[in-house]
């Protein structure tokens, strides 16, 4: 059974390296559990994973087989690298576009801290007029055609493989983003993936943005599951640390080899791609 809800979804995204990029963030309606009624979401996951049997949710190792993956979207599923190249063409250098999405984080992670829950699209085009300034000649234009960029982006070369995979293992896959549900809509729709995903799920829906608790909270609430049945996939370390520090297992995607920061809380998978997450969770064949 898949889950029809609307809740809206998609991912945030960091780094310093010119392909590490942050999503829009569109707001779509509020699903909420009511009179201790269980949403059509809940259901349809719990349908998936029930039909699974227990008995496949224990690997031959003794460690839990997550029920639910938590997905993050904007450079865990898709890859942003060719908005370095948006800005090439719109008059500005492309190293920019780190800069761009560094304050980018900066900022609403920082209105995170004081209990507000910004529009992602909001402020980004916001932070990306301020950077674009004295740059280019007709601004506006230069914003709108960066952010149009990710209507077109694709996946990662490892991403629909590894979906397969991890979707035959029974695993309940949903998406739990700072982005947009439009955005990880499209990407699926044009890669052939949607009806892997049960939800995409958004934090502007729930109080405030991923690393904060209540963020990975609304998602387990959505999902109708404990944190210990749910696993966060994602390549950014920000975002490992706070599900972890939320009670979820964590799976951190490190393509490039990267060193993982000693100051956050240690992923408790590292798989280079979804292909090799797929055979750590449950024997798939890398």
């Amino acid at each position: 059974m898949r889950c029809t809800s609307s809740i809206a979804g998609a991912g945030c995204f960091h780094g310093s390296r010119p392909e590490c990029w942050a999503s829009l963030l569109v707001g779509l309606d509020r699903h909420v559990v009511q009179g201790g009624q269980r949403t059509g979401q809940e259901l349809a996951i719990t349908a998936h994973t029930d039909s699974q049997g227990h008995d496949e949710h224990d690997q031959a190792d003794g460690r839990q087989q997550p029920r639910v993956l938590l997905f993050d979207v904007n450079e865990t599923l898709s890859d942003l690298s060719p908005l370095a190249q948006r800005f090439t063409e719109v008059g500005a250098p492309p190293h920019l576009a780190a800069t761009w999405f560094a304050s980018l984080l900066r900022d609403g992670f920082a209105l995170t801290a004081t209990g507000a829950n910004p529009s992602f699209a909001e402020l980004g085009a916001e932070a990306l007029r301020g950077r674009l300034a004295g740059q280019v000649g007709d601004v506006d234009a230069a914003v709108e055609r960066i952010m149009s960029e990710f209507s077109k982006l694709p996946v990662h070369p490892d991403v629909v493989e590894g979906v397969h995979n991890l979707h035959s293992l029974g695993i309940s896959l949903v998406t739990l983003s700072n982005g947009s549900t439009a955005v990880a809509q499209g990407l699926f729709d044009r890669n052939d993936l949607g009806g892997y995903f049960d939800s995409l799920l958004s934090v502007e829906q729930a109080p405030l943005w991923k690393p904060a608790e209540a963020a990975y909270s609304f998602a387990l609430e959505a999902c109708g599951c404990e944190a210990s049945d749910a696993m966060l996939v994602a390549v950014h370390p920000w975002d490992i640390d706070g599900a972890h520090k939320a009670g979820l297992a964590t799976a951190w995607i490190n393509r490039t080899d990267a060193r993982y920061p000693a100051y956050f809380a240690a992923p408790d998978i590292e798989a280079t791609s979804l292909v090799d997450l797929g055979a750590q969770l449950g024997g798939v064949a890398a």
